[in-house]
């Protein structure tokens, strides 16, 4: 009786070595994902500054449809990262 008794916590200690395993995997992945999205707007972001300033540079007189198309662009790449950090943050809740 008592073998069995052992057998069963020595199975539930496993399972729960396997769910902490599970969760600190699921932290890590959400972190590199987040990481990745973060670094990939603020890349996303400074191209699109930079290539809006040079733009209007070289044709002043379309500076108002260039700005509008680029900040378009930027709240759109805001958007995917800010669905990026929601599906992290579920993914560590989860």
């Amino acid at each position: 009786m008592i073998d069995i008794m052992m057998l069963l916590q020595a199975m539930t200690e496993q399972e729960a070595m396997v769910e902490v395993a599970r969760n600190t995997n699921a932290l890590l992945g959400a972190g590199i994902g987040l990481g990745l999205a973060i670094i990939g707007a603020g890349i996303g972001l400074g191209r699109i500054g930079g290539q809006t300033a040079e733009a209007i540079a070289r044709q002043p007189e379309a500076g108002a449809e260039i700005r509008g198309a680029a900040l378009l662009i930027a709240i759109l790449l805001e958007g995917a990262t800010i669905i990026a950090l929601v599906f992290a943050l579920l993914f560590k809740l989860v």
